[in-house]
């Protein structure tokens, strides 16, 4: 990997549309919402304020091109699938 002139690791280029775009704040707000909470509730879950959510939301409708919560979760069940036994 390519080092920048102050020494430090170049980070690696993320995607910017799609499921691979996403940050890790952004999937972890996607899967609770997946799971039906509410901004609220998502907050509490994280310990952030509602506002945040609602930033990580808005960032991750843009990223995968969606308009609803619905449309989310369709994303979040397609793309994060866990095997079941």
């Amino acid at each position: 990997m390519k080092t920048k002139d102050n020494g430090r690791r170049a980070r690696p280029a993320r995607a910017r549309h799609g499921w691979p775009s996403l940050t890790p704040a952004e999937l972890r707000v996607a899967r609770l919402v997946a799971l039906g909470l509410s901004n609220r509730a998502v907050a509490r879950e994280l310990v952030v304020s509602p506002h945040t959510v609602d930033s990580h939301l808005r960032h991750a409708f843009a990223k995968l091109g969606v308009a609803s919560r619905v449309q989310l979760t369709r994303h979040v069940l397609l793309n994060d699938a866990v095997s079941v036994p």
